[in-house]
């Protein structure tokens, strides 16, 4: 039998029976328990999708599939990705994990509240429910009913509040990332605050639509660390990917007699590399869109970089200038050979992949 071979008429007929020995009878007829994220959306009405998938099989392989032979999650060969082949509507039970960037727009009015949770009747939970609906973190299909509605909303200003060092009481379940962006609004409030209202600002706007990463580069760890969240991060990416102000700035650098060394460590393409990598730098914007702001984007805003400082730069906040980068390169090579090893075998063999 070929898991996934089912058709959207052994679904309908697996929900035909669903209806008439209503949801416990199937359930216990199957053995299956309900379903904990996801469910089909039919009718006006929901059913389990991991139940539904399983049971449909023996309309056109003679069995059904048991609770222990099928995977209700998401992905390739699991009983969600059968069920949207098959033109279904799937909902969720419960709503996703909070992003840094809507939990840095919780803190916020958190810590302008004196550090103290908010009740879901205060004006100010419905202004943040409504600018994490306009976020949009996740797709419409991974959202519960109840997505950052105004109950959820004050409760996670509560599990901030609990967590502040201050807070002598038990605190509330909370999570690692939580607790994280509220450090980061600790040590530097300023900066936060501004991000905060940089997100605000543009979800009012509208000019803070999720800008797609590169294809060409991966950012996911980068967009885990940086301190100004996914959102405002990516669109820092965007002022330094532009190729027009990329081509600006090598040709003023040029221009002045100057070289494409990195202004970090001082490494050169075309000298390690001859004419493979003539011309070729990166550009780094030195000032973190949570703090500039928007504008418009000068030369004397970017530095040309290599690719190893760029990332270690973006590796985690906060972000140290190139300038500050050097300093640290210099350090380290003043320290002597002992503190620069050479690379391992492990290094190599990673880079050679």
């Amino acid at each position: 039998m070929e898991k996934g071979a089912i058709s959207r008429d052994d679904i309908l007929k697996t929900l035909a029976e669903y209806n008439d020995l209503g949801p416990e009878g199937f359930l216990d007829t199957y053995k299956y328990g309900k379903a904990s994220t996801y469910l089909i959306l039919h009718d006006g009405k929901e059913y389990d999708s991991k139940a539904i998938a399983g049971v449909a099989h023996k309309h056109r392989h003679g069995r059904h599939l048991t609770n222990g032979e099928l995977s209700g999650g998401v992905g390739r060969g699991h009983a969600v990705e059968w069920l949207k082949r098959e033109g279904f509507t799937i909902g969720v039970t419960r709503n996703p994990n909070w992003t840094r960037d809507e939990i840095i727009l919780a803190c916020d009015i958190v810590a302008r509240n004196g550090w103290r949770g908010l009740d879901a009747e205060d004006p100010r939970i419905a202004e943040l429910s409504d600018y994490l609906q306009l976020l949009s973190a996740y797709p419409v299909e991974d959202r519960a009913p109840t997505y950052r509605n105004r109950n959820g909303s004050a409760r996670k200003t509560f599990d901030i509040a609990t967590h502040h060092p201050d807070y002598d009481k038990k605190p509330t379940k909370g999570g690692q990332l939580d607790r994280e962006v509220l450090r980061d609004f600790l040590d530097r409030p300023a900066e936060m605050a501004h991000a905060a209202e940089l997100l605000r600002e543009g979800l009012k706007h509208g000019t803070l639509e999720t800008v797609a990463a590169d294809d060409e580069e991966d950012d996911a760890e980068d967009e885990a660390s940086a301190p100004e969240g996914k959102v405002l991060y990516r669109r820092h990416r965007t002022r330094e990917r532009n190729k027009g102000l990329r081509k600006k700035k090598i040709a003023a650098v040029l221009k002045v007699g100057g070289t494409l060394a990195c202004e970090a460590c001082g490494f050169d393409f075309a000298a390690v590399y001859g004419e493979r990598g003539e011309g070729y730098i990166e550009c780094h914007h030195v000032v973190p869109l949570h703090e500039a702001g928007e504008g418009t984007t000068k030369l004397s805003d970017l530095a040309l970089i290599c690719s190893n400082c760029h990332r270690m730069i973006h590796r985690s906040a906060p972000w140290p200038t190139p300038t500050e980068l050097r300093t640290l390169v210099e350090q380290r090579a003043q320290a002597g050979p002992a503190a620069l090893p050479g690379p391992r075998s492990e290094d190599l063999s990673a880079t050679s992949r």
